[in-house]
């Protein structure tokens, strides 16, 4: 029987099959997958095979089963395991996109962070878009970096919005983009991403704690990642599919690459992508070489220099991997 992960706690799994059967599943074994050395052999997003078991938890109405196979991903987002450096930590698999929830004060979310995730996602072709969310504490030097970000961002193909759980700015603009997709969402603790989903799905009721001082919003209390189901009504098409889903996250303190070296780090930026082939030598780095065209597309104001420092500061702590 197949399924789809919903929720992953590490060692048990919450999974829905195709009737809409809510299972609550163990693994059979250890699985490796595309020789991934992971902490989470098996992620939100999976669709698996499951045996369903016997017994039946007569509180929540679930049957226990065993996942005995993951089929195979589509894609997936991974990050370096905050706890076991030389491990890796899948996101979540088999998504439509990615959206990133950040701050610009109270707390304030690094462009660093934001490049970092975004080079993620290129990795493995996950479309990524930003949410700047609570706008309703911006002053002018807030509202001037936010039209600088979304100049620089959307000019290499990144959608960015300016929204407030608050003043219900941008919350339709970001349903409309959630619509019929599977979304990651992800964020720094405090940038109001669960106040946000509550607004969207406000029957999900996530569970947010106040932070002193910081005008009244919350920190996701929730250690997983967790599926939902959207409102079907309000996201329903003409073909009639249903309302797509978000993978609500934990918030994140920093975001470790895994899977990179300091060659291939340039392919993931588009704006430089783009000019790859127009340097002089294969092996560019795009910082002292004669002949890069990376470098002289930033002399002609045709990169943003912000995005290149970042791009610097990433391949700065890049190790390059010994074989």
């Amino acid at each position: 029987m197949r399924a789809l992960v919903y929720k992953s706690t590490g060692s048990w799994y919450t999974v829905k099959d195709d009737s809409g059967r809510v299972h609550h599943a163990r693994m059979k074994g250890v699985f490796k997958i595309d020789e991934i050395t992971s902490t989470n052999p098996v992620a939100v997003g999976d669709v698996v095979e499951i045996e369903p078991e016997n017994n039946t938890d007569s509180y929540r109405g679930e049957t226990s089963a065993i996942i005995t196979a993951i089929l195979p991903r589509r894609n997936y987002v991974n990050r370096q395991s905050p706890r076991q450096k030389l491990q890796h930590h899948i996101i979540a698999a088999n998504i439509d996109q990615s959206v990133m929830f950040a701050t610009l004060k109270e707390p304030r979310t690094s462009q660093g962070f934001i490049d970092r995730f975004l080079v993620a996602c290129e990795m493995y072709h996950v479309p990524a878009a930003i949410v700047l969310n609570k706008a309703d504490l911006y002053k002018k030097k807030e509202l001037q970096q936010y039209e600088e970000w979304k100049q620089m961002y959307e000019a290499v193909g990144y959608k960015l919005i300016l929204a407030s759980v608050k003043t219900g700015l941008g919350v339709d603009e970001v349903k409309a983009i959630l619509k019929n997709k599977i979304s990651l969402l992800s964020g720094h603790s405090g940038v109001g991403k669960s106040s946000f989903i509550n607004v969207i799905c406000p029957e999900l009721n996530l569970k947010t704690q106040d932070i002193s001082g910081w005008s009244g919003k919350g920190l996701h209390t929730t250690t997983f990642a967790e599926m939902f189901d959207l409102p079907p009504d309000s996201y329903r098409d003409d073909n009639h599919r249903n309302g797509g889903k978000i993978i609500d996250t934990p918030g994140m303190r920093e975001f470790g690459l895994v899977d990179i070296t300091r060659q291939e780090l340039s392919h993931y930026f588009p704006e430089m992508r783009d000019r790859l082939n127009d340097c002089q030598f294969n092996n560019c780095l795009h910082i002292n070489e004669p002949g890069c065209a990376v470098k002289k597309a930033l002399d002609n104001q045709e990169i943003n220099i912000e995005r290149y420092i970042s791009y610097c500061n990433i391949l700065d702590s890049i190790e390059e991997r010994k074989y």
